[in-house]
Order: C-alpha cells, then sequence, then structure tokens
C-alpha cells in the first residue's frame, strides 16, 4: 500500500457529546477528553501508511484558536465550518462522498447514522474503512457494512488517560475481578 492515506475524518462533537451525555453525565473536563494525537498515531500503525486528520469543526463567527492551533500542532488540518444546519455533517458527507473516487482509506470518527450512506459506498472492497467511536453507541447501521472495522476510542486506540465509567461486554479472556472490586 505504498503511497496510499489514510483520511481520518473527525466529528468531534459527536464524539463530545457522546462523552459528555452519555457516559460521564456531564460536560468533559479537559483531562477527560480524547487524546486526539494519541488518535492519528493509532490510525498511522493500524492501517501502516501515512494519515492525513480532518478534525471538523462547527464555529460561530470567531475560531476558536488555543484549539484550532493545538490542533495544527498535533498533526490535524483543521476545517472550520459555519452556516445554517449541522454543517460538520454536511461537510463529512461531502468529504467521504469525493473520497469514493480517490485511492485511499478512510476512518471516520462518529457515532452518527447520518453517515452510513456515505460510508457504506466506500466499503467498496477496494480500501480499508473504519468507524471509531465508543463501540456500545456506534449506530448499529453501521455493524451491517462488508469489511467495515468497528474501532473503540477508548480500548483500542487507548486515546484516553484514565478509564471511563463504561459499562460494557467483556470477553471473558480480558475479564479481570480486580476491575469490579
Amino acid at each position: 500500500m505504498a503511497g496510499r492515506t489514510t483520511y481520518l475524518l473527525v466529528d468531534g462533537e459527536n464524539i463530545d457529546a457522546t462523552l459528555g451525555n452519555s457516559i460521564l453525565g456531564r460536560r468533559p473536563r479537559p483531562e477527560e477528553r480524547p487524546r486526539w494525537d494519541r488518535l492519528l498515531e493509532w490510525t498511522e500503525r493500524a492501517f501502516d501508511q501515512d494519515v492525513t486528520g480532518l478534525f471538523f469543526l462547527a464555529v460561530g463567527s470567531e475560531l476558536p484558536t488555543t484549539f484550532v492551533q493545538a490542533l495544527i500542532a498535533i498533526g490535524f488540518k483543521p476545517v472550520p465550518l459555519s452556516g445554517p444546519g449541522k454543517v460538520v455533517d454536511i461537510a463529512i458527507q461531502r468529504t467521504a462522498e469525493a473520497l469514493v473516487e480517490r485511492d485511499a482509506d478512510v476512518v471516520l470518527v462518529s457515532h452518527d447514522g447520518d453517515f452510513v450512506d456515505q460510508v457504506s459506498r466506500l466499503c467498496d472492497g477496494s480500501r480499508q474503512v473504519g468507524v471509531v467511536g465508543f463501540n456500545e453507541f456506534v449506530n448499529g447501521s453501521f455493524r451491517g457494512l462488508p469489511g467495515l472495522r468497528i474501532i473503540d476510542l477508548e480500548h483500542d486506540v487507548g486515546a484516553f488517560t484514565s478509564a471511563l465509567p463504561r459499562v460494557r461486554v467483556i470477553p471473558i479472556d480480558q475479564f479481570d475481578p480486580l476491575d469490579f472490586l
């Protein structure tokens, strides 16, 4: 796969909302948020090629300069968007549609079922395709797509500095009773 690229499409709002609303039950503190640099590094290792990370942001009239600078520093290309409606979803959908015509692999970081049609078109057998999120919250429509890898942001990628309070099915070979005592 020399010369190929993996495009990492991040719907940060979706991940943040799921983390806050569904896992923590409150707004995440900075130290509880994903370490996005770990995701870039993991993707490069797992797909064994260069990664172009696109981090989609809905912004108002002002750019969140500090966050944008941090994204650039770790290797992402921020994609700040404004306008009516779900601008991040629209931009990710358009990007995924454009990638169908490219000889590239794609990883979507979102739980959102609004991207199922685009991801389905990418699962054409000619590329590696993945969806990263919290496994239990990934939209069920992704699960039947041929060749799609479902990747857990915490357990597979290791994007967090401490364990999150999640309830998940544990394969018996990974069960450690000390985690519950």
